[in-house]
């Protein structure tokens, strides 16, 4: 990914984050931010792996660690710093690299929306919006931002492997 390409956020983007943010006003509108409401959400959250459409915690993390891999590899390859390290300590960098992280997820996240939609709509009978968000992100964009620095590190530690006599 080149640089100016990396500060452009895509329209999938942008539409992800209009679609995150909508669903967490509309999820504290309807069920409110109280301490039952968060004590059902974890008991969910705890819940939802072994239920009904679990392949969604193998597909997406699956999905995100390919897109990791592959910007890790550029970010290698660009003799970038790593991706998390980034995000964490370099305020000038940071919102670019966040940019570049929403676009290499952004249709996984909508992907876990939808599953998610359709789980609680089928086992749960009503929708979550807070719920939905907080799967989407934990099962896409958390293993991104994790795996993206250990692809770094592994294609670094290879390159230098291969370029030793």
């Amino acid at each position: 990914m080149t640089r100016s390409s990396s500060q452009d956020l895509g329209l999938l983007a942008r539409f992800v984050l209009v679609i995150l943010a909508a669903l967490i006003v509309t999820g504290i509108m309807w069920h409110g931010l109280t301490f039952r409401t968060i004590a059902r959400l974890w008991y969910d959250l705890v819940e939802r792996p072994t239920g009904p459409m679990r392949f969604r915690f193998i597909l997406q993390p699956v999905m995100a660690t390919i897109a990791a891999v592959r910007d890790g590899r550029a970010d290698a390859l660009a003799g970038r710093t790593p991706y998390f390290a980034t995000v964490v300590s370099n305020k000038h960098e940071r919102a670019g690299r966040l940019r570049e992280g929403l676009n290499a997820t952004a249709r996984i996240i909508v992907l876990g929306l939808v599953m998610d939609l359709i789980y609680q709509t089928l086992v749960l009978q009503t929708f979550y919006p807070n719920e939905a968000v907080i799967i989407a992100l934990l099962l896409a964009f958390i293993p991104y931002l994790i795996i993206r620095g250990i692809a770094l590190r592994v294609y670094r530690s290879y390159a230098s492997a291969r370029s030793r006599p």
